[in-house]
């Protein structure tokens, strides 16, 4: 269609997406670096082995506060050795939520 009557037509509209694209590139956004991921190996061991014992500590702290009626492990403190427990626990389970097996 080389004597199209539409042809000055599409060359206002050519040179209107011309702007365009030249107005974006104008204003450039700056970009994110990517990360290139590491390949995420196994947990080191000791990882795992004090997560494991704060859950137990923190669940021993617990029972051993309710057999001895307050008297252990730490009797100044009163209902807060529950707190003290759970605390220990809860960080236990937290962090196998960054256990890679």
């Amino acid at each position: 269609m080389p004597d199209s009557p539409d042809k000055p037509e599409t060359e206002a509209r050519a040179s209107k997406s011309a702007d365009k694209v030249l107005k974006r590139s104008s204003n450039p956004k700056p970009r994110k670096k990517k990360r290139t991921p590491r390949p995420a190996g196994p947990t080191p061991q000791w990882y795992k082995y004090l997560m494991f014992g704060l859950m137990i500590v923190g669940l021993l702290w617990i029972i051993a506060f309710y057999i001895t009626q307050g008297l252990f492990p730490v009797p100044a403190i009163g209902n807060w050795n529950i707190l003290i427990g759970f605390g220990i626990a809860i960080i236990g389970f937290l962090m196998t939520l960054r256990w890679r097996g």
